[in-house]
């Protein structure tokens, strides 16, 4: 099956429209519905031309610790060649609509729908959109956290098309991830990965853990327990899911349920305060 993303247009409701909306923020969890991201939220940054962006997660108190997540949109003719500031961030990019031409170790790669990109700290690349079309994609970025022994990650590209989805046990197929990295790989410090859920898949119990998330739906519709809530959500909402949130779904259909993951992986706790850069 040919995969879909939504991707934010921006806008803004008529005047006639209703302020009643799905928008949620607790200490647990978060809901940032599709209908949120409009034209007055969006975000620019420097060195990057033609482009705005939806900051739908980043790292502050009483909400995402680890990472930031954006919506990017960039005009034809937009781009960067300076896009990333911080030397220790490290990034992934997703892209969910249009094509990124991205430059990294020399060489040039075309980002069409569903393409990837994980970018090491410290790797200098660039992304221009050079279509006539409009570019939009998800930059996550987090500060990578080395081990002595360990060497860094390289540079990943690949594209969701081309890779098999791992089926969870005992699912009957229903259930699914696609991994762009391998989970034993212990060079990465986070996941982005692609869940599916096929219309009446269900996380059977309150998944617990220590990882945090950020969920950007991408297709379809679900009820999505978190904490102690039942919420519905759709293709373009956004949940953050701190750290030991109870969490589970029920995907009713029509069609498919599918989001993009972020998590923290593959690291000790932090016993002390952490420091700041």
């Amino acid at each position: 099956m040919v995969a879909t993303y939504y991707a934010p247009k921006g806008g803004h409701p008529p005047q006639e429209q209703l302020l009643t909306d799905r928008a949620i923020f607790t200490d647990a969890y978060a809901v940032i519905p599709k209908g949120t991201m409009r034209d007055i939220v969006t975000s620019f940054l420097p060195f990057w031309d033609k482009t705005r962006l939806w900051v739908i997660a980043r790292p502050m108190s009483g909400f995402a610790e680890t990472f930031s997540q954006y919506i990017m949109e960039v005009a034809p003719g937009g781009g960067s060649t300076s896009p990333e500031t911080d030397p220790a961030a490290q990034g992934v990019l997703f892209v969910v609509e249009g094509t990124a031409s991205l430059q990294v170790n020399g060489q040039t790669h075309a980002l069409t729908e569903g393409g990837y990109a994980y970018l090491p700290c410290g790797v200098p690349w660039t992304l221009h959109n050079t279509t006539d079309k409009m570019l939009r994609f998800h930059w996550i970025r987090k500060a990578y956290h080395s081990v002595p022994g360990l060497d860094a990650p390289e540079v990943l590209i690949a594209n969701e098309n081309d890779i098999a989805p791992t089926v969870m046990p005992d699912t009957d197929g229903k259930w699914a991830t696609t991994r762009f990295v391998d989970p034993s790989d212990l060079r990465h410090d986070m996941h982005v990965t692609i869940v599916t859920f096929e219309p009446g898949a269900v996380i059977p119990f309150l998944e617990t853990h220590v990882m945090e998330h950020g969920l950007y739906v991408l297709e379809g519709k679900a009820a999505y327990r978190l904490n102690a809530d039942w919420v519905e959500v759709e293709a373009g909402d956004y949940m953050w899911l701190r750290a030991f949130c109870p969490q589970a779904c029920y995907a009713g259909g029509p069609g498919r349920f599918r989001y993009l993951l972020y998590k923290d992986v593959n690291r000790h706790m932090p016993l002390s305060a952490p420091q700041i850069r």
